[in-house]
């Protein structure tokens, strides 16, 4: 009988209940003594409860029985996720990933808990300030365990495959060019349909946030009333064999037992939830004269810290769009940052790199680490003739920058045998075109 519906607005205060079960939510308070239909109240915290009110989050959730009932939590041995910076020696080069393998089933089942492995990262989750970049590679969906994350927020960014999730707030479809953010504690399972595969930026300390737009003015890059968040849905199922509770805790899996479905929320309220954006809908603002406006013109969502203008972490994309400048090299300019950057594809062609940077693959650019377009991407566009061009058509890539110096995982230089050693070559070509003689 389900559909898959949506209410629409970043961080909005929404209400929804089942519409089997219709005047689930208590009218006029949180917590009365008996709840319709016999349900359990439950809050879900997401912020101090003496956050300012433009920053605090939480969401009211009626269940038919609290997520308390579970058996005890025991180390769960599995995937390949890790908060271990020091595991290996840092390296400051550039780094480019080919794309990252999908395990074949039904030789090798892997479901997106145990297709989750750790790229690079930095900062720690006890101290509540870091990152941490993944890739999950799955081919089979999470049959009776879920996911949450104790630790930070999961925005996830599918590359191939669509995902149908199921949360407690509802369900919602991610299919590639779209996004969707998990955000701390809440539990999700993830269903596939086949070799999937994707990326996820993961932040401890703070949650994601629409950038501000200052000069811009009201209007552009995402808009609000482009963000979905799911609406209620339950299962009252139990589960002899036990269903699964897998926590995220301090960078390890812990697994614990329960013998019914924890997706049996009836009707919620609040402003703390799941939510997903279409890329597409992004409203791209660059410049019309010469040169170029800083890459920040693209950011989607950002994680701040406390000091102003500093992000934890971006999510920019490079989108479709028109190219007009004058008397400008148009493609990316070479770069040396204070902050760290790493890239994936979504699909498509990347512009400044059309060969070796594939879609499902990544690159590494990290702090004061030079980078920019390759030989033939430099001599392309300085002769290029100059007028208006669609630029990017048919591609999506995407950038999580930070300004955490990020260390790269044993997995992510060595066991994904996946890295890219004749990178530094793209750019041997360059030559010099120094003539002091001509202006």
């Amino acid at each position: 009988w389900f559909v898959l519906q949506y209410m629409s607005g970043f961080g909005n205060e929404h209400i929804s209940e089942d519409p089997r079960c219709p005047g689930a939510l208590p009218e006029g308070q949180n917590n009365p003594q008996v709840c319709p239909y016999g349900l359990y109240a439950e809050q879900l915290s997401g912020s101090a409860f003496t956050c300012p009110r433009p920053t605090n989050k939480r969401s009211w959730l009626y269940r038919i029985l609290p997520s308390v009932c579970h058996k005890p939590f025991k180390l769960l041995e599995e995937g390949h996720l890790t908060h271990d910076w020091d595991e290996i020696e840092p390296d400051p080069n550039q780094l480019r990933w080919k794309p990252f393998e999908i395990p074949k089933a039904p030789q090798n089942n892997m479901d997106f808990v145990s297709g989750l492995h750790t790229l690079c990262g930095a900062g720690e989750p006890r101290g509540r300030n870091g990152i941490a970049v993944h890739i999950f590679v799955c081919n089979t969906s999470m049959i009776n365990r879920c996911l949450y994350n104790s630790d930070g927020d999961f925005l996830i960014v599918p590359q191939q495959g669509k995902l149908l999730i199921t949360t407690e707030f509802g369900k919602m479809l991610v299919e590639p060019n779209e996004i969707c953010v998990i955000q701390q504690g809440m539990r999700f399972s993830v269903e596939v349909f086949g070799e999937t595969r994707g990326y996820i930026l993961e932040v401890y300390g703070a949650h994601f946030e629409l950038p501000d737009l200052g000069p811009i003015g009201a209007n552009g890059l995402a808009n609000p009333r482009d963000f979905l968040v799911p609406v209620a849905w339950y299962e009252d199922r139990q589960v002899p064999g036990g269903y699964t509770i897998i926590s995220k805790y301090q960078g390890k899996l812990f697994a614990a037992q329960q013998d019914y479905s924890p997706y049996n929320v009836v009707a919620w309220h609040g402003n703390y939830t799941p939510y997903k954006y279409h890329l597409e809908k992004f409203m791209v603002i660059n410049a019309v004269a010469f040169d170029h406006a800083d890459p920040s013109i693209f950011t989607v969502l950002t994680a701040k810290t406390t000091r102003a203008g500093v992000a934890l972490a971006d999510f920019v994309i490079f989108p479709p769009r028109w190219g007009v400048a004058n008397n400008t090299f148009r493609p990316p300019y070479y770069h040396r940052n204070c902050m760290s950057e790493f890239m994936g594809l979504i699909k498509g062609h990347y512009e400044a790199k059309e060969e070796g940077f594939q879609p499902g693959g990544g690159s590494l650019h990290s702090m004061m680490t030079p980078h920019g377009p390759d030989a033939d991407c430099f001599e392309k566009a300085s002769k290029a003739k100059l007028e208006p061009e669609r630029v990017a058509d048919g591609t999506m890539a995407f950038m999580f920058e930070s300004s955490l110096s990020l260390a790269v995982t044993k997995w992510g230089l060595q066991t994904s045998n996946r890295l890219d050693k004749n990178y530094y070559k793209c750019w041997e070509p360059l030559k010099s075109h120094f003539n002091p003689k001509c202006k």
